[in-house]
């Protein structure tokens, strides 16, 4: 750090005072052992996960080196043919080599850090991307990045003495158990060999201890990185070989051939992007009288090049290895810190407001404090849960069956299992909250509202949220009568006159069900439980419940 920023790092109030310009902080100075524990902010910056990368962030600020960090890529001295069989598996890969870089014992554990970081984060704990170093001096070219079974190819892991099987690593290396659950479950793994059938990895569990060990003696790197995201494969063999780079290291790229499509991409790229700052809009967000050269300036200084600047806007060349900047707020939160924080004048906002509740609350307070006055006790349940628990635990269909709930609002690439949807209907959350205590005392009498969502295409997010009353009681002798008693007192207190409209629901018993009308609109549904949907949640015990829109016609009339 002191060599390559020429700042002393025992000087604690200066190296934070600029480590502030990147959102970090020192937490610790060792200075028996020269090392520095520096906390990070912003988890968006991968690129500042190394002392290389922060040294390159803040040259500009410290007027070392400002704009643009262009880096060069010598011509592919390695081929890798990607197997098809891979593509449901572990399709990517990307590849850089390093020639004549100088390592030390500190170096190189500032790149193990650097890859366990990245491998953590970014990575998904191996799951999206995975980081390989080898030694480039014992690899033959060209690699083959293929699949095999679990038991057809052995060699020695990194830290082992004796060959195993890609089956036996998963058994018996702390690397296999620890990461073995990303890929057990297909009946071929992901493997790495050089020309002469060389093991060079098992993808994402472990080197060879033959080609992947990384020394002071090696001058000569490959980097590898697999994974399921290609543009996040490419990224972090882009991350990791800009710091080798700026060690003096030479970069030379690689052909990947993949055999699904008969596609080629090098790799890697480190060729910037441009965008356009617009100098109007960022004066809006600073409140400054910016003009465009200043603009480009403090742009320069953040590290960013400028290709052309206008009156009215400034074409910026972002660096490839901030992947963090995705629209024009993330170059002006730069412009910002390149000016200074403590520069702009504070302003106290002038704005004559007038705050108020909004109407449709004041019906919800007021639906709240009748239910806690019926003495039913509030409950809050997560939005987020599972087709299951919504429709199958609710003895109806799928698609919503008579419910007219219309479709279900599913999540991407949700984190949880369990909570892969948003609710269209509050019951089922009653119901599992009566099932997860079933241990409390008798009566229950809960009530939740809430927010459900349905797609509405007639809306910019092509999503509705609806406020919806659901109130369920639960004890020996639980019938329709004393929920509609509720109901009763609930809607005269509200002023509302409602009646009962027969219907059938799969959620409740046949005949002991009916549609809640009010001023001729159907409002909800109030019944006894089916009892196979107390069989579901695990209950004992009868539940008459009802649930209602306070969104719809009725609502509206009462606000």
């Amino acid at each position: 750090m002191e060599r390559l920023l020429g700042l002393n790092v025992n000087d604690t109030a200066r190296l934070d005072d600029v480590l502030a310009l990147v959102k970090g902080e020192v937490k610790l100075v060792d200075e028996k052992e020269g090392i520095v524990s520096i906390e990070m902010k912003d988890t968006n910056r991968s690129d500042l996960w190394s002392v290389e990368g922060l040294a390159r962030a803040l040259q500009g600020f410290l007027a070392k080196k400002t704009g643009l960090r262009e880096y060069s890529v010598g011509e592919a001295v390695v081929d890798i043919k990607v197997d098809s069989r891979l593509q449901k598996i572990r399709p990517y890969i990307g590849c850089c080599i390093i020639k004549n870089v100088k390592l030390t014992d500190s170096i190189i554990r500032g790149l193990m850090h650097l890859q366990d970081k990245l491998d953590q984060t970014v990575g998904r704990n191996r799951q999206k991307t995975s980081i390989g170093l080898y030694d480039f001096n014992l690899i033959t070219p060209p690699l083959s990045y293929g699949a095999v079974k679990p038991k057809e190819i052995s060699f020695v892991p990194l830290a082992f003495t004796e060959k195993l099987t890609l089956a036996e690593i998963l058994e018996k290396h702390p690397k296999g158990l620890e990461y073995g659950h990303i890929v057990k479950t297909h009946s071929v793994y992901p493997i790495l060999l050089d020309a002469k059938k060389k093991v060079l990895s098992f993808p994402p569990i472990i080197n060879s201890n033959d080609l992947g060990k990384v020394t002071e003696e090696t001058h000569n790197l490959l980097i590898e990185v697999t994974g399921t995201a290609h543009e996040t494969v490419l990224n972090t063999v882009k991350l990791v070989s800009l710091a080798l780079i700026d060690r003096g290291g030479k970069a030379y790229s690689s052909n990947i051939y993949y055999e699904h499509d008969k596609s080629r991409v090098v790799t890697p790229d480190f060729t910037g992007t441009k965008m356009r700052l617009d100098v109007a809009f960022t004066n809006k967000i600073l409140g400054l009288q910016l003009t465009a050269k200043h603009i480009a300036q403090l742009l320069a200084v953040a590290g960013f090049g400028v290709d052309n600047v206008s009156e009215k806007e400034v074409e910026a060349v972002v660096p490839c290895y901030r992947v963090d900047v995705m629209h024009q707020v993330d170059l002006i939160e730069d412009v910002a810190i390149a000016y200074g924080f403590n520069k702009i004048e504070s302003v106290w906002r002038d704005l004559p407001t007038t705050g108020c509740v909004k109407p449709v609350q004041r019906l919800l307070d007021k639906a709240r404090v009748l239910m806690v006055g019926s003495g039913f006790q509030e409950i809050l349940t997560y939005t987020l849960t599972n087709p299951e628990n919504l429709f199958s635990k609710m003895n109806v269909a799928e698609n919503g069956g008579s419910l007219g709930l219309g479709d279900l609002l599913e999540i991407a690439n949700p984190k949880v299992a369990t909570m892969t949807c948003l609710r269209n209907w509050i019951l089922p959350s009653i119901m599992e909250f009566l099932g997860n205590n079933k241990s409390v005392e008798f009566p229950q009498r809960i009530f939740e509202l809430g927010k459900v969502t349905f797609l509405d295409q007639s809306q910019e997010t092509r999503t509705r949220d609806e406020d919806w009353l659901a109130a369920a009681v639960s004890h020996p002798t639980a019938s329709f009568t004393e929920i509609k008693s509720i109901l009763d007192g609930f809607f005269m207190n509200l002023g509302v006159k409602w009646q009962i409209k027969p219907e059938k629901h799969p959620s409740f018993i046949e005949g002991r069900v009916g549609a809640v009308i009010a001023d001729g609109a159907k409002m909800g549904v109030i019944g006894e439980v089916n009892p196979w949907v107390l069989v579901a949640w695990g209950l004992e015990n009868p539940v008459a419940a009802f649930e209602l829109n306070l969104t719809g016609t009725v609502s509206r009339k009462l606000l």
